[in-house]
């Protein structure tokens, strides 16, 4: 059997000589497990990494919502201005869209560039780097009002757009390559958490009696700058990805130092192990291309898994569910002051389940939660569908719409919003996963920009049906998982390989080659990344 050059021999084992080149340094022969408290170096890593990465991707999504109105009259002023003309509605609306829609066009930029990025300057210094569109996009922000232009907020947006492409993709990969296996899928889902409540932050500081009003409506467009700075000011005192600085610098005794200082306690001798495992099977190999993915057999069923999984993510609907908001609460007899106070309850949701998935992964897996999350989230379409198309004729049916935004938005949080993220860094070796990771964020930001050009359309055409397609989706996407994805939760990558190794080459005699068992280690995941 030829063995991919992406991917790693599931049944090869470090040979003797590999192992006894282990420098010399203080090591634990027993089990991966840590104390409690060995966690905290981790969990402050993880903080300090994604207030300036994924929180990013949520805060600029809500922030845009508040500053509607004043950002529509400030663009027909400033035409009004410079060439004395009036601009009609629609007019205002397709300036107005090309300032919304062009964060996705910037996110897909973010993630083809990330991971050359993460190659070439590492996990860490990627993220730090990442910075300076976050700044220049901040400053742009700030100065457009004075210097009347609106040119300047579409760059704004294209800058902080690739600032989030770039943290969606290289803060899950970091994570994951920095986590023990008992909390890998844990600390990878921290992404999501924090994605989450960048968009109840967002929906908090876009209220009207702080930055969500017509004077400060350009210091709420660059607020973004403050996580930035904080993640500039407190990420440099952590360790770079240990995976990183052996598999691909081949700096055995900065991996060390990276693990101990992560750890919190001496490097346990099976997590070394795996590693340089790893670093054996990548020995002269070259990180690789996207292209080169499509075309390995070998990886064929982990490619189709994050292309299709990625796509579904902004396909199921979850973030047209806050479109129908407004008008639902409206609808359910809530004041329209008021509901700009009950909206950022579901952004509240969203985070809530995230931290509950975030509970539940290394008890659960990813498999289930990733199931049950569409399974429910096709009950509650077809649910909310119905309420729609009953609302004028049963006085109850308002506040059953209601529920459901809510409990879609809960079941999306549970599962997909978090476990879709984690997948890459456990079917993808070393050498692949920057790449696997850009067809994922390339997956994710396309079918992003492309709901926000269809759903008005799917809303004019299809009315109260317009959620028929994203149950589908969602359906589909259930029996995907259910019937393809393989569980990965507290496995070895080898284990993982051997899996889809059965599905890749499914129906072919593999010459008798011995699956490995899987190996599972469970830990104390709420002290360690529930924050």
């Amino acid at each position: 059997m030829a063995v991919s050059k992406h991917y790693p021999n599931p049944i090869r084992e470090l040979t003797s000589n590999e192992k006894d080149h282990i420098p010399e340094c203080p090591i634990h022969h027993e089990g991966c497990m840590f104390v409690k408290g060995n966690d905290l170096n981790l969990m402050l890593m993880v903080t300090s990494c994604a207030i300036g990465g994924t929180l990013q991707y949520g805060y600029n999504l809500a922030i845009m919502n508040a500053p509607t109105i004043f950002i529509q009259n400030f663009v027909n002023e400033t035409f009004r201005e410079r060439w004395d003309v009036q601009l009609k509605n629609y007019q205002v609306t397709l300036v107005w869209t090309c300032i919304v829609s062009i964060y996705s066009l910037g996110g897909l930029a973010g993630a083809l560039i990330a991971g050359p990025m993460s190659i070439t300057f590492g996990r860490k210094k990627t993220m730090l780097l990442n910075n300076i569109f976050l700044m220049l996009s901040s400053l742009l922000a700030l100065t457009s009002r004075a210097a009347k232009s609106f040119e300047m907020i579409i760059i704004s947006r294209v800058l902080v757009g690739i600032n989030a492409g770039i943290s969606m993709n290289v803060q899950p990969m970091y994570f994951g390559e920095s986590a023990p296996k008992h909390l890998r899928g844990a600390a990878s889902l921290s992404s999501a958490i924090f994605t989450a409540f960048g968009v109840v932050l967002g929906q908090v500081v876009g209220l009207r009696e702080i930055l969500g009003s017509e004077p400060c409506w350009q210091y709420l467009l660059a607020s973004n700058a403050i996580p930035g700075l904080i993640q500039l000011l407190t990420l440099p005192w952590f360790p770079e990805s240990p995976r990183y600085l052996l598999i691909d610098r081949g700096d055995k005794e900065a991996c060390i130092n990276a693990l101990r200082r992560l750890r919190g306690c001496e490097v346990q001798r099976s997590e070394l192990d795996e590693i340089l495992q790893e670093q054996a099977e990548a020995k002269g190999l070259r990180p690789s291309r996207p292209w080169e993915l499509f075309a390995d057999r070998n990886v064929r069923w982990q490619v189709i898994s994050i292309i299709t999984l990625s796509s579904a993510m902004q396909l199921c609907g979850n973030d047209s569910i806050y479109f129908y908001a407004y008008y639902v609460f409206k609808e359910s007899g809530i004041s329209p002051d008021m509901i700009q106070y009950i909206t950022i309850c579901t952004g509240t949701c969203e985070f809530t389940a995230c931290i509950i998935c975030n509970l539940l992964i290394e008890r659960q897996g990813r498999k289930i939660l990733l199931m049950g999350g569409y399974v429910l989230m096709t009950g509650w379409a077809i649910v909310f569908t119905i309420a729609l198309c009953f609302e004028h004729m049963v006085e109850w049916m308002p506040y059953l719409s209601m529920a459901c935004i809510f409990t879609y938005i809960l079941s999306f949080g549970m599962g997909p919003a978090g476990v879709t993220g984690v997948l890459p860094t456990e079917i993808f070796s070393q050498t692949a996963r920057p790449a696997a990771y850009m067809i994922a964020g390339s997956m994710m930001w396309i079918n992003l920009f492309i709901m926000g050009m269809i759903f008005p359309f799917l809303v004019s055409e299809l009315g109260e049906f317009c959620f028929v397609p994203f149950a589908a989706v969602c359906f589909l996407s259930a029996l995907y998982v259910g019937l393809v994805l393989p569980e990965t939760k507290g496995k070895t990558l080898s284990a993982i390989a051997n899996e889809f190794h059965k599905l890749n080459y499914r129906g072919q005699d593999k010459q008798g080659l011995p699956a490995p068992q899987a190996q599972y280690q469970l830990g104390e995941v709420c002290h360690s990344t529930a924050l």
